[in-house]
């Protein structure tokens, strides 16, 4: 069975690492929340898990090799030393629960970084720009 993920930052719709852009193409499966904090990294952003807290994303169905692909981007290490950890959680998804692969920033990495109250990297970031956002259709 290919691995679900959920995508909160650059790899969202529209973000700069838009994850259609991996190949074979991932397969939408609907929008999404995790319990935890976002951080803004600067460039991209950064979810702590769990808490009170929200974070907004997206859900794709990917093949291994997208999955790869994407341990790469975010710098994951076996032994847990990367920029971030890659995780498994049970997100809900218009009704049902899937098991989904979530990179978690390394706490390392967070020190002295502002929260996003809103826990929408895109918003966040069309906000910073000045920019109106409206979310992408389904």
């Amino acid at each position: 069975m290919m691995p679900h993920v959920f995508v909160y930052g650059t790899l969202r719709r529209g973000g700069r690492n838009d994850i259609a852009r991996y190949r074979p193409a991932p397969v939408w499966v609907g929008r999404a929340r995790i319990a935890g904090t976002l951080h803004d990294l600067g460039a991209y952003p950064g979810a702590v898990l769990g808490g009170a807290g929200w974070v907004t994303g997206e859900v794709y169905v990917v093949e291994p090799a997208v999955e790869a692909a994407l341990d790469v981007l975010e710098e994951v290490a076996d032994d847990d030393s990367g920029e971030y950890i890659k995780r498994r959680v049970r997100v809900e998804v218009g009704g049902q629960w899937l098991d989904c692969l979530v990179y978690e920033i390394h706490p390392s990495c967070i020190a002295g970084r502002a929260v996003i109250a809103s826990g929408d990297w895109i918003a966040h970031a069309a906000a910073r720009k000045g920019a109106s956002f409206s979310p992408p259709k389904d």
